[in-house]
This record gives C-alpha cells, structure tokens and sequence, in this order.
C-alpha cells in the first residue's frame, strides 16, 4: 500500500474514534525514575508527606511530561501501522493542555480521535490525532492534545 492508498482509506475516518489504550498505573516509582531522568525533582513529585502537607493534591503528582510521554505507549495500543508504512515519526503538538494532576498510583489511558489527515509529500502521510489521557475514575482528564504523526511509506523510503 502507498501513501496515497492510506490516505483514502483514512480520510472516511476522520471525526471518528480509533481507539482506547489500555491502562497504564503511574507508580511513585515510576515517577522517581522520570524524575531522575529528567533532572525535574521538584518536591511536589517526590516528597509525598511535604507534597499531602502543602498541596491540595493530598500527595505527589506525577510530572505533565511525564504523563504526556505515556502517549507514545497509548499510541501503540491504539494506531495501527498501515500495510506499506516503514517507520511512523512523532511530529509534534498544535495545541496541548494538562487539564488535571495525576496523582501517583493514578490509572491512565489514550482515547485517540482521528482529526486531520493529509499527503505532507509523496510517501508521507501526515496524522492529526486528538488524544484525550483519562484517569480512572475521574471525570476530567490528565490531557487534552493535537498530536501530529508522519507514517512514511515503501514508496518514500
């Protein structure tokens, strides 16, 4: 299958619903470890008895970027590779915003939305994905995105 091919097949879907991921548990642990990472150890994510005491998050939460980089997992749940598509590419947000805290041992998930697809050149699809991070039991999500994707193909390879 082509660029052109996947593009057909996917402008039908556009508005519609792709897909949910499945579950994802933000440990303290794995807070920790991004947070060691990422040289962000501000104390609301990691010193739990200050963060129950000073915040109204009754705990530590867990980094924005943390909860947004779980998209890349979510995403593997959810978008299939089209027949043809050789490698997918991450190109970045239109608009992103962290709508609630997560707090640690919080459950996540990706609901995608596909917004917006076009041919960016021969052998290159681009993507427009709403992803929504819901929290279990929780009304209001972590994240609210417009995530931008390139699927390149056999015949831009």
């Amino acid at each position: 299958m082509t660029a052109a091919d996947a593009l057909a097949r996917l402008q039908p879907l556009i508005g519609q619903e792709i897909g949910c991921s499945n579950w994802i548990k933000v440990t303290q642990d794995k807070i920790d470890t991004f947070a060691d990472i990422t040289h962000d150890d501000q104390w609301i994510h990691l010193d739990g008895p200050r963060a129950a005491r000073e915040t109204p998050f009754g705990g530590t939460i867990a980094h924005g970027f943390l909860t947004l980089s779980l998209g890349s997992r979510f995403a593997y749940d959810v978008l299939p590779t089209e027949p043809g598509q050789v490698m997918g590419i991450n190109y970045g947000f239109d608009r992103l915003r962290f709508l609630a805290p997560v707090r640690a041992e919080t459950k996540l998930r990706g609901r995608f939305v596909l917004t917006g697809v076009n041919l960016r050149k021969p052998g290159e699809l681009q993507r427009k994905h709403q992803l929504t991070v819901e929290m279990e039991g929780s009304e209001t999500p972590a994240l609210v995105a417009d995530w931008l994707s390139l699927a390149v193909f056999e015949d831009n390879a």
